[in-house]
C-alpha cells in the first residue's frame, strides 16, 4: 500500500511540473504537450507552423508553462485568444480581429497574453499621444483614438501595453501652463507684445527656447495696458524678466507725438483732450498720495495738416490715444429731402357809384358828395381835387367810368362808376435738398434779395423849395424758401431733427421798394424721424372771406335804383401750404455714390426732355447738356501743363501726352 501510495505521489509530481528542453521540435507537437501538461483545449489555425527550440534549467509548473507557451507563440507570430472553454492559436494578423480579451485594472493580463485595454486619458488629448505612442506598437498591434470620449484604444500584448500604461500615466498629468496677467505702468502693452513678436520670429525659432522654453503665447489688453502671457512655468519667468526691463519709465519722463487725424477737427478735439488730460491727472495725484506731476500735459492743434502734437507721459498717451481713436472716426450723413407745396387763390370784387352835386354857381342851391373811401381806387372827392388842382387824378384797377355836367349855371354833378373783378391763383412747389454731417447745421436759401426802404433825408437849400443831396437807406433782405436743419443721428435708425423752415413772398399789392408787404410762413420744430421715412412738418390751411358794403341811408334801400347809392366789396383769400420732409442716413460710400448717381441722372434727363421739344428757340447742338456720370467722373484736369513745359521739364516716363481734339471729353469741356 506505501508503495501504490508512494507511486502515485510521484506520477502527480511529474505531471505537474515538467522540464522544456526541445530543440527544432515541431511547433504542433509542443501545443499538444502544452495542452496534456495545463488541461487546455486548442484549436489551431492551419496557417500555424514551424519549429520550436526551447532550452530550460528547470521544471515548470502549468500556469508558468502556459506563460512560456504564450511567449513561444509571441516569437514566432502567433495569438492565443481564449473563446470560451477553447483557445484558439491564430496568427498576429488575424488575432486582433477575433473577440480577444478586454482588460481591465482587476484582470489586466499577463505576460504575452493579447488583450485589449481602453484608456481614459484625463489632462493631455488623445489625439496628441497616439504620434508618441505609435512606435511603441507593433505592427500587428493596434492603436486608436477616440476625440469625443478623449480615451485610447491599444490591442497588443498584456506586457507591452503594461509598459504603455506606465507611460502614459507618466505623460498623462496637469500641466503647469497657465495664463497670467501682468499689468504695465509704463510701457505699451501692445507695443511690448510687438517687441516680443518680432524678436521670436527674427531668431527662427531660437528666441521661443531662450525666451520661453517653448512656445509663449502673448496677448495685449489695450483697455487695461496689459498682458496675458500664457505658456510652460520657466517660458512665463523669462517673459516675465524681459518684460520688467522693459516695462521702465524713460529718463526724459515724457513724449512728444505727432498723432494725424482722419476725420475729426484738430482745434475741436484740443478742447476735449485737455478736459480728460485733467481728469486723469487728478486721478493719479489721488493714487501717489497728491504728488505733483513731474510732467505737464500740453496738447497743441495744427491747422494745416489737421494733427494734434502731444506731449505727455507715457500712461498719460495712452490715455488719450484711446479717446482719440474713438472720437476720430467717419461720421455719417444725412440727405434731406423737403417737398414745400403752397397753393393760394384770391378772388375779389368791387362795385359802387359816387356822386357830386354842386350849386353854388347860382348860389341859392345845395353841395352835396356821396363818398365812398372803401375800394381799390381813390375816393370821389379826392379825384375832384386833383382835377381842380391841374394834377393827374389817382385811378385805381378795375374800370372806373365817370359823367357828369360841369358848366351848368344852377347845378353841376358828377357820378363816378368803378367796377372791379379779380381773380388770382398761385401754385408753389419746390423741393429743396440737403446733404450735411451729423450734429452739423446746414441752410439752404432760395429766393430773391429784396430792398427795404428804412430812411430817407432831405434838406433843402439856395433858400428854394427844391431840396439838395437827398438821400435813402436801403436795408436788403433775403425773400423765398430758406431751410435750416441740424440732424443728430441717434442709436439704430432715428434722426433727431433741429427744422427752422420759412417761406417768405411780397405781396402782389406792393409797389416800389416802400411800404412792401411780405407773407411769411414758417416752422420752428424739433421731430424724430426713421431713416427713410416721410414725416409732415406742419400744414396751414385758411379760407378767408370778407364783404363790405356802403351806402347812402335810405337812397341805397330803394329796390333796383338803391346800387346807385351803394359800394360793395368782396374779397376770398384761400391757402394750402403743407411740408414734408424725408430724410436718409448715409453711413458709407456706396450710399452717397448711389444717391448721387440718381440726383445727376435727374436732372440730365430733365435737360435732354427740354432739348428734345425745343423750347430754347435754338438748335439741339447749342442747348447745354450735362455729360453722364460716367464721362464727369473721366474728365481730363482743368489744368493741363504746356506741351513745351511737358518735354523738357519731365522725364521721359513721364510726360503728358495732350488729349486728341476730337475727343469726347473736349467737346464736353
Amino acid at each position: 500500500m506505501l508503495l501504490l501510495i508512494s507511486s502515485c505521489f510521484s506520477t502527480f509530481a511529474i505531471a505537474k511540473s515538467i522540464t522544456l528542453n526541445l530543440k527544432d521540435a515541431d511547433i504542433g507537437a509542443v501545443i499538444s504537450t502544452v495542452s496534456e501538461a495545463t488541461g487546455k483545449n486548442f484549436i489551431v489555425d492551419p496557417r500555424v507552423k514551424g519549429k520550436v527550440t526551447i532550452v530550460s534549467s528547470h521544471p515548470m509548473e502549468s500556469d508558468e508553462l502556459y506563460s512560456v507557451f504564450l511567449s513561444i507563440l509571441a516569437v514566432h507570430g502567433f495569438s492565443a485568444v481564449p473563446s470560451g472553454s477553447v483557445i484558439k492559436i491564430l496568427p498576429d494578423a488575424s488575432a486582433k480581429q477575433k473577440a480577444m480579451p478586454l482588460a481591465d485594472d482587476r484582470f489586466p493580463g499577463a505576460g504575452d497574453q493579447i488583450v485589449t485595454r481602453v484608456i481614459a486619458l484625463r489632462n493631455v488629448s488623445s489625439s496628441q499621444l497616439v504620434p508618441i505612442l505609435r512606435p511603441l506598437v507593433p505592427q500587428q498591434g493596434h492603436l486608436a483614438a477616440y476625440v469625443p470620449a478623449n480615451i485610447l484604444i491599444i490591442s497588443d500584448r498584456a506586457a507591452n501595453i503594461a509598459r504603455l500604461m506606465n507611460i502614459i500615466s507618466r505623460i498623462d498629468t496637469p500641466s503647469n501652463d497657465e495664463i497670467e496677467i501682468i499689468r504695465l505702468e509704463h510701457a505699451s502693452a501692445a507695443e511690448v507684445v510687438r517687441i516680443m513678436t518680432s524678436l521670436e520670429q527674427k531668431g527662427k525659432g531660437k528666441s521661443s527656447a531662450a525666451l520661453a522654453g517653448g512656445a509663449p503665447i502673448l496677448l495685449a489688453d489695450e483697455r487695461t495696458n496689459s498682458i496675458l502671457v500664457g505658456g510652460g512655468k520657466s517660458g512665463r519667468l523669462r517673459i516675465k524678466a524681459i518684460i520688467s526691463h522693459l516695462d521702465t519709465p524713460l529718463e526724459s519722463g515724457g513724449n512728444t507725438r505727432v498723432v494725424y487725424l482722419k476725420y475729426a477737427k484738430a482745434e475741436d478735439m484740443v478742447k476735449v483732450l485737455t478736459g480728460v488730460s485733467k481728469s486723469v491727472e487728478k486721478q493719479n495725484k489721488g493714487k501717489k498720495g497728491g504728488g505733483a506731476s513731474k510732467t505737464a500735459i500740453d496738447i497743441q492743434a495744427d491747422k494745416t495738416s489737421n494733427a494734434l502734437v502731444i506731449t505727455a507721459p507715457p500712461d498719460h498717451f495712452r490715455s488719450l490715444s484711446s479717446v482719440i481713436k474713438q472720437l476720430d472716426v467717419r461720421r455719417a450723413q444725412v440727405l434731406i429731402e423737403t417737398v414745400i407745396a403752397d397753393v393760394s387763390e384770391n378772388l375779389s370784387a368791387e362795385l359802387g357809384v359816387q356822386w357830386i352835386f354842386d350849386g353854388t354857381p347860382a348860389g341859392d342851391r345845395p353841395v352835396g358828395v356821396v363818398n365812398f373811401g372803401a375800394g381799390s381806387g381813390g375816393s370821389i372827392a379826392e379825384i375832384g381835387a386833383a382835377v381842380s388842382a391841374g394834377l393827374p387824378p389817382t385811378i385805381g384797377n378795375g374800370v372806373t367810368l365817370g359823367i357828369g355836367r360841369f358848366n351848368s349855371g344852377s347845378l353841376n354833378f358828377a357820378a363816378v362808376l368803378r367796377v372791379l373783378k379779380g381773380d388770382g391763383t398761385t401754385n408753389i412747389l419746390s423741393t429743396p435738398t440737403l446733404v450735411t454731417l451729423d450734429n452739423e447745421e446746414a441752410e439752404i436759401v432760395v429766393g430773391q434779395t429784396v430792398p427795404f426802404v428804412t430812411g430817407a433825408f432831405t434838406s433843402p437849400g439856395g433858400g428854394g423849395a427844391t431840396p439838395t443831396n437827398p438821400f435813402q437807406t436801403i436795408n436788403r433782405e433775403n425773400v423765398g424758401i430758406t431751410l435750416k436743419v441740424k440732424p443728430q443721428i441717434n442709436e439704430g435708425n432715428a434722426v433727431k431733427l433741429e427744422i427752422e423752415q420759412t417761406v417768405d413772398s411780397i405781396s402782389s399789392s406792393a409797389v416800389g421798394a416802400v411800404d412792401l408787404i411780405t407773407n411769411t410762413r414758417s416752422i420752428k420744430t424739433n421731430v424724430i424721424v426713421d431713416d427713410g421715412q416721410m414725416i409732415v412738418l406742419g400744414g396751414l390751411i385758411s379760407d378767408e372771406v370778407r364783404e363790405s358794403v356802403q351806402k347812402v341811408p335810405l337812397l341805397g334801400d330803394i329796390p333796383l335804383l338803391g346800387w346807385l347809392f351803394s359800394h360793395k366789396t368782396s374779397s376770398k383769400v384761400k391757402q394750402n401750404l403743407m411740408v414734408f420732409l424725408h430724410p436718409t442716413i448715409i453711413r458709407d460710400a456706396a450710399l452717397t455714390s448711389r444717391l448721387t448717381n440718381s440726383k445727376y441722372s435727374y436732372q440730365r434727363a430733365r435737360q435732354l426732355e427740354v432739348q428734345g421739344k425745343g423750347l430754347l428757340m435754338q438748335s439741339k447742338d447749342a442747348s447745354p447738356v450735362m455729360p453722364t456720370m460716367r464721362e464727369a467722373l473721366a474728365l481730363p484736369p482743368v489744368f493741363e501743363m504746356p506741351e513745351e513745359l511737358s518735354e523738357t521739364a519731365l522725364p521721359s516716363d513721364q510726360k503728358v501726352s495732350p488729349a486728341p481734339p476730337d475727343s469726347e471729353s473736349a467737346a464736353v469741356e
